[in-house]
């Protein structure tokens, strides 16, 4: 065995290993009020530069590694100091998961409750001892079907993850076998990529409870595209692409996007997709704890082109749908009905 000592490097030594440090923070304001959400990522942006925004559920990773010897602080007092600043500057608690990878931070941030921070460090022992207790579902990438799937097998924590034979794992999950299972030992090669905020609109709601029933998803999901086009409209905006973000009682969370046909901001054709996101799902005993639509890619409805067709009743269902903004602009949004719901209603699942 060769040990060499740092006090003493040879002429052609490279420099030392970098250390791996990734963050995901989840921002607790009171009021999510317009525009906060890009002043939360500015402070972080002020920690490291490599920060990724994920506005629908107002959260980020941050990766650590070359801001901990510009701060000269270890991955606990760097976590710490971001949490101080973010409630210091703007009054808005956080909670927080640091640990070597996306997957382990995304983890510990998930069983984090606000105000304060997980981390885990990046050695064999303690990274088997934060993985192996934890329930499969708890992997990024494992929603409820795959749990389910999983349990079947008798696979329940990510510690039988990481024990099943791989030839095994393949016949029960397919293409997908590899990745969870890497996982599940703690290898994640993702890294952080530096996004701003998208040109987006979310709306979202918190159950007060951990809510099972699917229809009451369904209509919470309809809802809120409801909203989402009634302000789209209001400020002459179309979206490309839709973001369904659901997050559960273990506040893990799925999220999923689609394209639209065209861009929009038509009511019937956001619900329209939205319920088709909601039903890829398979939320079926899912404890749901927060729903969020986010219409992405927006531009000014002066740029979206509109493909010509003779369907007279979507020509009407437009001009419904114009008359009833119309509406809610002179009194309020609820005294008026859904143009999807009285132009074009969704039938059952």
């Amino acid at each position: 065995m060769t040990t060499t000592t740092p006090s003493a490097p040879g002429p052609d030594a490279g420099p030392p290993p970098r250390a791996r440090a990734i963050l995901r923070i989840h921002f607790h304001p009171e009021h999510r009020a317009e525009g906060l959400y890009e002043q939360l990522l500015a402070v972080l942006e002020g920690i490291s530069p490599r920060v990724e925004a994920f506005p629908a559920d107002w959260s980020a990773y941050l990766d650590l590694a070359g801001a901990l010897r510009f701060w000269d602080r270890d991955t606990g007092g760097l976590v710490a100091m971001v949490q101080m600043r973010l409630l210091a500057l703007h009054g808005v608690p956080s909670s927080a998961g640091a640990g070597p990878t996306r997957s382990i931070a995304a983890m510990a941030a998930a069983l984090t409750p606000p105000g304060t921070a997980t981390v885990v460090p990046d050695t064999p022992d303690a990274l088997a001892r934060f993985l192996r207790p934890r329930p499969v579902a708890a992997l990024p990438g494992v929603g409820p079907r795959t749990a389910r799937t999983l349990a079947h097998y008798g696979i329940a924590t990510v510690g039988d993850l990481a024990d099943t034979r791989p030839a095994t794992l393949r016949r029960i999950l397919g293409p997908t076998a590899r990745t969870l299972q890497d996982l599940a030992h703690g290898i994640d090669p993702c890294p952080v990529v530096p996004t701003a905020a998208p040109a987006s609109a979310t709306a979202t709601h918190h159950f007060t409870r951990d809510e099972l029933d699917t229809e009451r998803h369904r209509r919470t999901v309809l809802a809120l595209t409801e909203d989402l086009g009634t302000r789209l409209r209001a400020r002459h905006e179309t979206a490309r692409s839709l973001t369904l973000t659901v997050t559960y009682a273990d506040h893990t969370h799925t999220t999923r996007t689609r394209t639209l046909p065209e861009p929009t901001a038509h009511t019937p054709a956001l619900t329209a997709l939205a319920h088709d996101l909601l039903h890829s799902l398979g939320l079926q005993r899912a404890r749901v704890r927060t729903l969020a639509v986010r219409a992405d890619r927006l531009q000014p409805a002066t740029h979206a082109t509109r493909q010509l067709t003779l369907d007279d009743p979507d020509d009407r269902a437009h001009a419904l749908e114009a008359a009833l903004d119309q509406a809610r602009a002179l009194y309020h949004p609820g005294v008026i009905g859904s143009a999807a719901a009285i132009a074009a209603p969704l039938g059952p699942e």
